[in-house]
């Protein structure tokens, strides 16, 4: 880094090469950060005699969803709040800027507004939510309980409910389309498309043989989607169309289709081909509309070039682990912090995170997934232990952080901690130490001082 520092001061680098150096630098030392912890209730805090704030005991759960977190989402516009919801259709939403830290340091998030139970049928559990794709002040969720919901972020009601009649596992809204449509993934094996102006399902994409998982909106172009499901199968579907399917993904395939755009348009309709061998329950689209990441139960993330229709055959190597029915979709970092080429993704692994370079395929790092400590004087509420299996992941806007859900019910944060940022700890350690040591020798001789005073003899001169 001084090297990028000295050639930017002599003109020699752009200040965006410098930028992207740091960044990603930043990127690549991103760490848990213990200090930052989400509970469902933020204690009252007590000064002791030596004024240092202390969290008295408290009976409530410090988990915030005690069932376990099924996923969260941070709205994109100023990356401040962020939405969770729970396997037992719990929801909450934070915000990630009005705890301040304590003395000791750590820093307590509690959410603005929860509520303990959505739904009343025998399925409880949320699979999927999100946030209104233009405006924070709402979101939806999918669930067991075959349902697609509309809801205020204020009051935590819904506005609407729509009936699917099957287990509903991901839902999906265009960020640029000018259409209101949620593509919804569900038992039944065809796309379910629910228009929020309306308020109707308008019309089914028939297709896939077997459940569908997972769907994505192409991030540039409104009308064009893709779904993976139990078939191994990815397709990619026009909406405008009365024959919608465009085809399929065919993982053999590395040259591509001669004229396919990204779009569908000259696209050859090729109906044969799979993209797993086995279930597809995780899709997501680079910024830029060009690749699509998948991941499957063959324990496989493949990365597609859309502009072909290829696979990139980038080799990410044995340590995937996928078994879920669920979603399970990796995260790709913003387009502004790396490089062209460059890309990051994030895998959700059991009890840890990869990341990956997007294109090489090699393993950068493993962020392991620990059972934070409870606050000082905090009581267990006797929740049983669970498995902190991650469910997932989102990214903060404006920010270099990640955060993380997880099935033990535990809302995980993860920052960059460069060499100068444990450079300065040690050296915050040992001035601590320093001044601690220089308070005990000082106490140490006012106390010698007094028994040399009661001690000693007193000399009484005529």
């Amino acid at each position: 880094m001084n090297s990028f520092l000295l050639n930017r001061q002599l003109g020699s680098i752009s200040h965006q090469a410098l930028a992207t150096a740091q960044n990603d630098r930043q990127l690549r030392s991103l760490q848990a950060a213990p200090d930052i912890q989400f509970v469902r209730e933020r204690p009252a805090v007590d000064e002791d005699q030596d004024g240092a704030q202390r969290y008295p005991r408290v009976a409530v759960a410090a988990k915030p969803h005690a069932a376990g977190v099924s996923s969260i989402a941070i709205d994109r516009f100023e990356g401040r709040y962020l939405l969770s919801a729970g396997a037992d259709s719990s929801v909450a939403i934070w915000d990630l800027e009005s705890a301040p830290p304590s003395a000791d340091g750590k820093t307590l998030h509690a959410p603005l507004t929860h509520v303990p139970r959505t739904s009343t049928t025998e399925s409880l559990g949320i699979t999927h939510t999100t946030f209104y794709p233009f405006d924070s002040l709402a979101f939806l969720t999918t669930g067991y309980d075959h349902t697609l919901k509309l809801f205020s972020s204020e009051t935590l009601q819904p506005s609407a409910t729509f009936d699917l009649g099957s287990i509903v596992y991901s839902h999906a809204t265009s960020p640029i389309a000018s259409h209101l449509l949620v593509a919804c993934a569900s038992q039944h094996p065809a796309v379910r498309l629910v228009d929020l102006r309306s308020g109707s399902s308008t019309h089914s994409l028939a297709g896939h043989s077997g459940a569908v998982l997972s769907v994505a909106w192409h991030p540039s172009e409104e009308n064009i989607l893709v779904s993976g499901a139990t078939d191994g199968c990815i397709r990619t579907w026009d909406v405008r169309r009365s024959a919608s399917s465009l085809g399929v993904l065919d993982m053999d395939d590395s040259i591509g289709v001669a004229g396919y755009d990204g779009k569908g348009t000259g696209a050859r309709q090729r109906e044969r081909g799979r993209a797993h061998n086995g279930v597809v329950n995780g899709i997501v689209w680079s910024e830029d509309g060009r690749y699509l990441v998948s991941t499957g139960h063959d324990e496989r993330m493949r990365v597609w070039d859309m502009v072909a229709g290829a696979n990139t055959l980038a080799n990410f190597g044995p340590a995937l682990k996928n078994a879920q029915m669920t979603g399970l979709v990796p995260l790709l970092t913003p387009k502004h912090l790396t490089a062209a080429g460059k890309e990051m993704v994030f895998y959700p692994n059991p009890k840890e995170i990869l990341s990956f370079d997007l294109h090489a395929g090699k393993l950068l790092s493993r962020l392991r997934v620990t059972t934070p400590q409870q606050h000082e004087g905090s009581t267990s509420t006797g929740t049983r232990n669970l498995i902190p299996r991650t469910t997932s992941l989102a990214w903060r806007a404006h920010h270099v952080e990640m955060f993380s859900a997880h099935a033990d019910g535990e809302i995980r944060c993860w920052q960059p901690r460069t060499w100068e940022d444990r450079l300065k700890e040690d050296e915050d350690e040992e001035s601590a130490e320093g001044e601690a040591e220089h308070e005990r020798k000082r106490k140490r001789e006012e106390l010698e001082q007094i028994v040399r005073d009661l001690s000693g003899k007193r000399v009484t001169y005529s």
